[in-house]
């Protein structure tokens, strides 16, 4: 009965392939069925294994084309946030560390030979480098260059304030000797080795050619006491050229380079990347593998329907697919002929946030009743084409950290109601809205839905809660802001009543809520910007990142979630499954639960479409 409901909800009615079954619900009917599988790939309609199964050994030669929706922000390593800049960056900058791409994402060497020697205290990190790497124009990496890039984040005047949050717990750095460096910490932190092992090494040589921090102590940084020293002006000269003058120009110690800036990067056209032959990790088999293609093109189109015409007429080899056109524009013949897809769970997650400290939503009872009226799983079905699967905490399934106890919340109006009568919600003068007497004055259940203009699937969710409310006796105005209006709004001024958002995540390193939870970050401009404050949580968060013991943080992280699931401070919607498409011509062509490794992709020679 159970399944027979569940295809219902999502509304699939299936026939025989002989009875003409189209390929999209034979797709569906694969989503469905595989929803515990991370990523799964599609050769027309049919699953085939995601990992590579071919005997061919990987080649150098062609190009891979992608896409970006704009160009990216800048080429600063440090200063720009993009996601763009950060996909690019990827390709030319390395840190001391590597993550593994399959489970248990064991951290491996990059510029350092291996994971950090950790003090019995837990609080000072050792790396060893590497005595043969370099950057790309020949010169040599060294704890040098390691100890300049620390310098640079810590420098308050360099515009990097959220990469410092990263490293907000070192403080003092301690170079040894030319390939030794540790760095000393505040407070023992399990991730502490994850942090520092994945800072960008930036060259000393080309981000400071005139040498501005090198009599600048890391210490004074890190206190704050370099305003008053000596070298007070250098810091300031340093952070202005560096903020400014490296938007179009980078040099890391990565796989690929820029060329040449004038015709490889060209604004609302194209960024072009290509393979460095004297990469110092070329075919290192201690290495996981850095690129096989001999350019990677970004090619910038600002909208999403003329890069799918794109797409399909040749011009772009690895496409992100919306929704509507995995569903709608996929399945010819032709399109199958060219290309595989793939789809795969985000690591993020789509909510609504309710404004704890509001007069309406601090009682959770209300808060739960929401989350009953917000029909989810039909969300799914109409908005994501069944193109996502709804959560109940914000930890990635596939972590060993979920609760996989916690039921899915349903749409439950019944329930809903009586937990209003409950909190005390009752239309007392019969105009057909709700009311309730807080703080001595009469409220009518009426609220602001605030949405950023221009997305428009955050104010497809808001007006289908407004539907389902209407019916209740609850009020949702649903008002579309600028995205700068609404992040003074919400974040900064904390004045609104509900909206939806959206946070990223990662799959391969441990999660640590903090920042988003704990009731710290409720204030100024923190990530908690719902105001949600627990003293069970806090003490679990807290207690959380002083654990060592993979255990332990496991089953504190399980009662986080219980808690959260209590109190329902957002309503969970869905995590997305995120479809692909790709050129048949890559081989090595690998779908990982976190996403796919593009750097080990190759192309035959007699499948090469760039000479």
């Amino acid at each position: 009965m159970a399944k027979v409901c569940g295809l219902a909800i999502l509304g699939l009615f299936f026939v025989s392939a002989a009875a003409g079954e189209t390929p999209w619900e034979k797709v569906q009917k694969t989503l469905l069925d595989t929803r515990e599988a991370p990523a799964i790939v599609l050769d027309g309609t049919e699953r085939v294994p995601a990992m590579y199964a071919g005997e061919t050994r990987p080649e150098y030669g062609d190009w891979m084309v992608r896409h970006f929706l704009s160009d990216p922000e800048n080429f600063n390593p440090y200063v720009s946030n993009d996601s763009g800049a950060s996909t690019v960056h990827q390709y030319i900058f390395e840190s001391l560390l590597e993550i593994e791409n399959e489970s248990p994402y064991r951290l491996r060497g990059l510029v350092a030979k291996g994971p950090p020697a950790i003090s019995e205290d837990k609080l000072t990190y050792t790396f060893d480098l590497r005595e043969d790497v370099h950057f790309a124009d020949g010169k040599p990496l060294s704890a040098d260059d390691v100890l300049f890039s620390i310098k640079v984040i810590k420098n308050p005047k360099v515009l990097a304030a959220s990469l410092r949050n990263y490293f907000e717990a070192v403080s003092d750095v301690e170079q040894e000797d030319r390939y030794r460096i540790s760095f000393v910490c505040r407070e023992p932190y399990f991730r502490n080795n994850i942090s520092l092992g994945a800072m960008e090494i930036l060259p000393k040589h080309f981000y400071d050619p005139d040498g501005l921090l090198d009599p600048v102590d890391i210490r004074s940084l890190i206190d704050g006491s370099w305003e008053s020293g000596p070298h007070a002006e250098r810091v300031q000269q340093f952070a202005e050229k560096f903020n400014t003058g490296y938007h179009r120009k980078m040099l890391g110690s990565g796989p690929y380079l820029v060329e040449n800036w004038d015709e490889d990067v060209v604004t609302g056209q194209k960024v072009i990347l290509t393979l460095n032959p004297n990469y110092w990790g070329r075919d290192r088999a201690d290495l996981m593998p850095k690129g096989y293609v001999e350019k990677v093109v970004f090619k910038i189109v600002n909208d999403q329907e003329a890069a799918f015409i794109e797409l399909t007429n040749g011009n772009i080899d690895f496409f992100g697919l919306r929704p509507l056109q995995f569903k709608d524009k996929s399945w010819s013949a032709n399109f199958i002929e060219r290309f595989k897809k793939s789809v795969i769970y985000s690591s993020g997650y789509v909510y609504i946030g309710w404004n704890n400290a509001h007069p309406i939503f601090r009682d959770k009872r209300v808060r739960r009743a929401m989350t009953y009226l917000t029909d989810r799983e039909s969300m799914v079905v109409n908005l994501m084409f069944g193109l996502a699967e709804t959560v109940e905490s914000p930890i990635h399934k596939f972590r060993p950290e979920y609760n996989h106890s916690l039921e899915p919340h349903p749409y439950d109006p019944d329930r809903a109601l009586d937990l209003l009568d409950e909190a005390g919600w009752t239309d007392s003068d019969n105009d057909g809205i709700l009311d309730k007497v807080i703080d001595g004055e009469k409220l009518p259940f009426k609220f602001e839905f605030l949405v950023n203009s221009g997305n428009q699937l955050r104010k497809d969710i808001a007006l289908a809660l407004q539907y389902e409310l209407q019916d209740i006796g609850i009020v949702c105005e649903v008002r579309e802001l600028d995205w700068t209006i609404f992040l003074d709004r919400v974040v900064r001024k904390k004045d609104f009543a509900a909206c939806t958002l959206g946070w990223t995540g990662s799959l391969s390193t441990p999660p640590d809520s903090y920042q988003i939870w704990h009731s710290s970050q409720a204030a100024g401009q923190g990530s908690n910007y719902i105001g949600f404050k627990n003293d069970e949580v806090d003490r679990i968060l807290e207690t959380y990142r002083r654990e060592f013991d993979m255990d332990k943080r496991i089953q504190l992280y399980q009662r986080f979630q219980e808690i959260l699931y209590e109190e329902q401070p957002y309503t969970f919607l869905w995590k997305s499954r995120n479809a692909w498409s790709y050129s048949r011509r890559f081989a090595g062509d690998n779908w990982y639960a976190g996403g796919p490794d593009t750097q080990e992709w190759w192309v035959g020679a007699s499948n090469r479409l760039y000479q």
